[in-house]
């Protein structure tokens, strides 16, 4: 696997960040790789890259037990209640918890569950899941009242023709964060940002940004 793409992509982190004084090493980078063979992940993993993403609970179950115990899985896609049990135990971080059912299902099982973001319909797109941002903070309540860690807020903009259309979305997630965080669940992370706006993503305070096609270059 070519690598350039993964390099030039930390490289442009690097450079969004310090646009706004922020330092690198407090935004990770999760490595999507949907549709990505064992192969390809290895590869990154062998330049000390840890923090993978996956949509599809079973390519995620599939790849988890062939590849390097030592890889963040971070599964950012739409998960079905019953497809909880197949990720659970090996997700570091599940980013999409939209509903109270998703919620409780994560609850179950042995050990205590990962930690969880909570997704937001930040543009109110029908098509896209997420809470809508007015009932978010009754999402919030009922995954506190489950026992659940929550870190913070996930959303995906609407598509837009130029990255800056995605600023005012990213600037609303971030605006929310601040009316819905309290010092007891300070919500720190903002979930935001992929291959076509992390740099905006990142100056709107992004922690974690999900990069798919920038790193591994267009789906074979």
């Amino acid at each position: 696997m070519d690598l350039t793409g993964y390099h030039r992509v930390i490289e442009r982190v690097g450079e969004a960040a310090a646009r706004v004084s922020r330092q690198p090493s407090d935004i990770t980078v999760v490595a999507v790789s949907k549709g990505r063979t064992v192969g390809e992940i290895e590869a990154l993993h062998s330049e000390g890259h840890r923090d993978f993403g996956e949509n599809r609970a079973g390519e995620m179950a599939e790849k988890a037990v062939q590849l390097p115990d030592d890889i963040r899985w971070h599964f950012v896609g739409s998960l079905q209640s019953n497809k909880v049990r197949s990720i659970r135990a090996s997700t570091h971080l599940l980013h999409s918890v939209d509903r109270g059912s998703l919620a409780k299902a994560w609850v179950k099982g042995i050990g205590q569950p990962p930690p969880i973001l909570i997704q937001v319909n930040i543009g109110a797109e029908e098509q896209k899941g997420g809470v809508e941002p007015e009932h978010a903070s009754d999402l919030i309540g009922e995954t506190i009242d489950l026992g659940l860690e929550l870190q913070g807020l996930m959303a995906i903009p609407p598509l837009g023709t130029i990255p800056e259309d995605s600023r005012r979305f990213f600037g609303a997630l971030r605006e929310l964060r601040g009316r819905l965080a309290t010092d007891a669940h300070p919500l720190g992370h903002l979930s935001m940002g992929m291959t076509n706006d992390f740099e905006v993503a990142i100056e709107e305070g992004a922690s974690i940004i999900r990069v798919g096609r920038a790193i591994f270059g267009s789906t074979h």
